[in-house]
């Protein structure tokens, strides 16, 4: 296994890990509420961590095949999650109505995870390639 592969699997593991984390948490009205990737009870948020875990798997699984053909749908199944952690990033990061929530580290580790692992995939060397 490649450095890459195992930095990849590595971030791939922490966007997993930081679906469970705090995202963001709103003082409004004389409530306190914390949102997670999972956990967006009373908001119109969704729940977008189990997309991201559900995309996360797959490239897990990608990563540990080392086929060419795993590496390029990796590319495309990478560049996916992290415009997805883009995406959450702008939606619970707004302000609205002049209330503006409190980021958390959960939402910064996902995005980050998810452009490492696509850095990964990037910048993988194919050792069968240079030989040919």
């Amino acid at each position: 296994m490649s450095r890459t592969t195992i930095i990849g699997i590595a971030a791939i593991i922490l966007v997993i890990i930081s679906a469970f984390l705090p995202w963001i948490s709103i003082h409004a009205d004389g409530q306190h509420m914390v949102f997670t990737g999972l956990n967006t009870e009373g908001s119109s948020f969704g729940e977008p961590g189990k997309l991201s875990i559900g995309v996360s798997v797959l490239i897990l699984v990608l990563f540990l095949l080392q086929k060419q053909w795993a590496l390029r749908v990796n590319l495309f199944t990478t560049a996916f999650l992290a415009a997805w952690t883009f995406r959450n990033m702008l939606i619970f990061s707004r302000c609205e109505m002049g209330i503006c929530p409190e980021q958390k580290a959960g939402l910064y580790l996902s995005m980050l995870g998810a452009f490492v692992a696509f850095g990964c995939v990037v910048f993988h060397r194919n050792r069968r390639a240079r030989r040919q």
